[in-house]
């Protein structure tokens, strides 16, 4: 039985969709003011893993993660750089989506934008003031009335108690109490801005997600994800907010995963220690990031560093060169023993660094039977990269892994070092050893490892 942490809880829960059979889920997406870092890179690939796993065990998944076209950092982003928002927003809309095509990311069913929402965002609004838990302003903005919703900071263990020492109305504020948060921005200068029934404006940044997520999946829904940064206030005025406008219960199991940490700080565009996915890219394949990022549970804190994507390159390597030369033609072996813990693992809370040390054994094994059972290590083989799909890694060629793409650091491409291993054969069979010593250092010396066998030298780049 699948079981998932469930934050609003703080326990494991056997996982029982509402409606059998089906899964819906919503996933906080990006704020496209910038480019994605590996932080936001996380988020993607987490849930990613999460909509295939459900999907292999044969749930119909509605995955839906949204995008934030509009709020202040745009705004001020595209103020700074003298450009209208909406052309700052596209620009970095297909850069996320270029990102998330290159770590493997499948598209999600449904990716709506907050700009497009709006008739559905005042709609939301106009009940919560109906509703007595929203007020307008003097000025026209509309607040959430926190205190008007008795459950609030379930989700985040916070009472209203506690967040209200210390809290305090910053001047120039219209708000009747400072933990009150806005639903509808009144228009200032400069700023985009919607007709509404309180008078030109935007919406605020936590009424978008309710407003989405309620008009793609129902007032109730299964899995709402996100990084844990948005626990709170964002995931707990969503919760507010959505309750509050339809009676109901807004989700049934939150999930987020951790932080990705650099010298032991969280990573993030604010701190101005962040990497984006773009710069790390140009030294590690994309495949190596996303391994990188499943070698911790989700939950977990997400430590970076060079070594640790070193350790990645290594382990996909051996994968790699285990899967090189087998068929893939024949029917996955039933590899019951290691199958099994690759599953027991991923049902419980989606344990991916644990499901990744099963493929290790699966790997372990294929290595052992080659040589005597070529016919069962290729069917091992399949199954391997049949797990590794549920992962979304080993679904490429392992020649075309191995050998990295063309060029080396050394600026040797694919053809010349055929031709280079080649004279080197020559040499062999002629014994001039020297020669065919002289070559290898050449090759080892531009980054090439050869590995010989009784049917020939094969190579890949180290």
């Amino acid at each position: 039985m699948l079981s998932i942490y469930n934050d609003l809880t703080r326990a494991k829960e056997t996982f029982e969709p509402l409606k059998p059979g089906h899964v819906n889920m919503y996933v906080c997406g990006m704020t496209v003011y910038d480019l994605c870092h590996l932080g936001h890179a996380r988020v993607m690939v987490v849930f990613d893993v999460v909509a295939r796993y459900l999907r292999s065990r044969g749930y119909a998944v509605t995955y839906v993660r949204n995008i934030t076209d509009i709020d202040d950092k745009i705004i001020n982003r595209a103020n700074e750089r003298g450009e209208p928002f909406h052309a700052l927003t596209e620009r970095y809309i297909q850069a996320m989506h270029e990102d998330a095509a290159a770590l493997g990311v499948l598209p999600p069913d449904q990716e709506p934008r907050a700009t497009e929402h709006l008739p559905e965002i005042i709609a939301m609004v106009e009940r919560l003031i109906a509703r007595g838990h929203a007020y307008v302003a003097s000025n026209g903005d509309v607040y959430y009335d926190v205190r008007s919703f008795p459950d609030y900071g379930r989700l985040s263990g916070k009472s209203i108690e506690d967040l209200q020492s210390g809290a305090r109305v910053e001047p120039g504020e219209v708000k009747r109490d400072p933990l009150d948060f806005a639903l509808w921005k009144a228009a200032k200068p400069g700023e985009p801005a919607w007709d509404s029934p309180w008078g030109q404006g935007r919406p605020g940044w936590h009424i978008e997600c309710s407003a989405m997520s309620t008009k793609a999946l129902g007032d109730t829904f299964d899995i709402h994800g996100g990084g844990a940064d948005l626990t709170f206030p964002h995931h707990e005025n969503e919760i507010a907010q959505s309750e509050g406008a339809t009676g109901h219960p807004f989700v049934r199991y939150w999930m987020h995963n951790g932080f990705v940490r650099i010298n032991d700080e969280k990573m993030s565009k604010s701190l101005g220690n962040f990497f984006t996915v773009r710069e790390i890219l140009q030294r590690y394949l994309p495949e190596e990031v996303r391994y990188f990022i499943l070698t911790s549970q989700y939950r977990s804190p997400l430590h970076y560093a060079d070594e640790q994507l070193g350790n990645a390159r290594s382990a996909l390597t051996r994968f790699y060169t285990a899967l090189r030369g087998l068929r893939d033609d024949v029917p996955a072996a039933a590899g019951e023993t290691l199958e099994a813990r690759f599953h027991a693992a991923m049902e419980d809370d989606f344990n991916t660094p644990e499901a990744l040390a099963a493929m290790f054994e699966l790997t372990r094994e294929i290595n052992r039977v080659r040589g005597e059972d070529p016919a069962h290590a290729a069917a091992l083989g399949v199954l391997l990269c049949q797990l590794g799909g549920l992962l979304g890694i080993l679904q490429d060629d392992p020649e075309v892994y191995l050998r990295g793409g063309d060029g080396g650091p050394a600026g040797l491409g694919d053809a010349e070092i055929e031709t280079l291993i080649e004279r080197r054969s020559a040499a062999k069979r002629d014994k001039n050893w020297s020669e065919a010593d002289a070559i290898r250092d050449q090759l080892k010396d531009a980054g090439i490892v050869l590995e010989d066998s009784p049917a020939g030298t094969t190579w890949r780049r180290a």
